[in-house]
């Protein structure tokens, strides 16, 4: 047996290891954001960069989007991201979502409160941990710590 196969196979298992988990991802995404917000628009290249095609709508009632995603109150962000069957609230990083849809939970949607520094669209080094939530009918839960 040549002493490079089993290199090779490891880094031919870890690279279809990685197209799955971006297969799992929608092809479209849709974020509803407030029109001066710059911050959203960082987020909307973030997702474009992992191949999702985003239409970014600024010009909708942004407590009438969180309302009816079934969003807890008080655990919203500066923008709200519609994927697939699910919502995505605020700057949650690649590896909440990439979780989100290969385990495909029983839930409306992840978020992460406020506007965290270091999350995508939000410049800076992570300055503490990415408590990240599910939720379903307005009540919440965690999902992950990043």
């Amino acid at each position: 047996m040549n002493r490079f196969a089993p290199t090779l196979f490891l880094s031919a298992a870890l690279l279809a290891g990685a197209t799955t988990a971006q297969a799992a991802l929608p092809a479209e995404a849709t974020l509803y954001k407030n029109p001066q917000c710059g911050c959203c628009d960082g987020y909307a290249r973030h997702l474009e960069e992992m191949g999702i095609a985003v239409t970014v709508i600024d010009d909708r009632d942004l407590g009438q989007i969180k309302e009816a995603a079934g969003l807890p109150y008080g655990l919203g962000s500066c923008h709200t991201v519609k994927m697939g069957e699910y919502v995505i609230e605020g700057h949650v990083p690649l590896a909440a979502v990439e979780k989100l849809f290969e385990e495909r939970p029983a839930i409306d949607g992840i978020g992460l409160a406020g506007m965290p520094i270091g999350t995508p669209g939000m410049p800076g080094p992570q300055q503490a941990p990415y408590e990240v939530y599910q939720f379903t009918d307005r009540q919440e839960a965690g999902f992950m710590t990043l």
